[in-house]
């Protein structure tokens, strides 16, 4: 027998399973609300099984365990697929019905989403509330509607986001809703640690808590600023004060401002050799960016200056070419007159072609 990990119900629970062969597709196990669909994952080992139920025992509590362990009953057929994707369907149309039987009773709690068990033997309804709710005269109500046994959850708004989904700041699907499996504690420190701002609409999650991503970096952050102090901080030397303007981790790499009020970008690895140095009164040289963006600025300088001779030497050149003699000039703006006589010419050609006329009129009038 192999251990597998398999996913089942709204809130996305996690079960360990023994199965003989990897059987993929739906599969029909027992767990402790009844019999449901799983989803199978991936084989676990010894090692892998330890580990998912320590990361279980970390997270925080919720209404049925994160981690559980099923029995296998057998893989799904048809009809287990088909009765399935019914239950689901008709899920929204009883949490519906449920809302307004809950509007008669008026109890101050929220209803988030029901479930139907495979069997339908169980009807889930998932709520949250401030406080505790007398709702016995509600359930005996929706046993009466939905002639089945009601089981009420009360659960977090944080498994509210969850179990509902949708698309987080980042526009993506939330952490919660696809993967994630459950909740690690979030505190304040962990933003202040990261140096964010203590903005409540940048930093909370749709649930409104602080965001789950907020602890995917806690490690980072925790190691990073061990090698270097905060955002602001001054080391006094004798030359003056030099201080930690701001940090750039994607190039990885903080802003120091010199006495002088330069910025100069120091890259991480190298900040306790440049406090080092400072606090020894030695100068510390220039980042190799900066020094490639002044060999840069150089090389263009003196291209420009480049051009700016070859212009001026073109310059003198025509300056002093020999000038042309005035004899030549009025040679050459006689020119236009070349056209005056391609008038005249066309003018006897004209009077011609009247003489010929009336010598030829003359003609035939002695004809006749």
């Amino acid at each position: 027998m192999k251990i597998y990990l398999t996913i089942f119900g709204k809130p996305r629970y996690l079960g360990i399973v023994k199965l003989k062969d990897n059987i993929k597709g739906w599969i029909v196990i027992r767990t402790s609300r009844g019999y449901e669909m799983g989803l199978p994952g991936g084989e676990l080992s010894e090692e892998q099984k330890e580990k998912y139920q320590n990361a279980a025992n970390n997270f925080e509590n919720s209404a049925d365990a994160m981690l559980q362990s099923v029995d296998f009953v057998r893989k799904a057929n048809a009809r287990d697929i088909r009765n399935y994707y019914q239950c689901r369907s008709e899920e929204s149309k009883a949490l519906s019905t449920a809302r307004e039987i809950l509007e008669e009773h008026k109890l101050d709690m929220k209803l988030v989403d029901v479930e139907y068990m495979l069997d339908r033997k169980r009807f889930y309804i998932y709520f949250t509330a401030n406080q505790r709710i007398d709702f016995r005269l509600y359930v005996r109500d929706l046993a009466y509607m939905f002639k089945t046994r009601i089981e009420m959850r009360q659960i977090g708004i944080r498994d509210e986001a969850r179990i509902i989904r949708g698309l987080s700041t980042c526009g993506r699907p939330c952490c919660c809703s696809y993967w994630l499996r459950g909740f690690s504690p979030i505190s304040i420190r962990i933003v202040r640690e990261q140096r964010s701002a203590l903005n409540p609409t940048k930093i909370s999650g749709l649930c409104g808590r602080l965001m789950c991503c907020m602890s995917y970096e806690k490690e980072f952050y925790s190691e990073l600023w061990a090698k270097l102090p905060g955002p602001g901080a001054k080391i006094k030397t004798e030359q003056g004060l030099y201080t930690l303007e701001s940090l750039d981790l994607g190039r990885e790499y903080v802003n120091i401002r010199f006495p002088n009020g330069r910025l100069v970008p120091v890259a991480i690895a190298d900040f306790q050799d440049f406090q080092d140095t400072v606090l020894k009164g030695e100068e510390w040289g220039e980042d190799k960016e900066m020094l490639e963006k002044k060999k840069a600025a150089a090389e263009r300088i003196a291209m420009l200056q480049a051009r700016a001779d070859r212009r001026k030497s073109l310059a003198v050149k025509i300056n002093s070419a020999p000038l042309v003699p005035k004899a030549e000039l009025t040679t050459k703006s006689d020119k236009p007159a070349k056209p005056q006589k391609q008038k005249d010419k066309q003018a006897k050609q004209k009077q011609k072609r009247k003489k010929n006329k009336s010598s030829q009129k003359k003609i035939r009038n002695e004809g006749n």
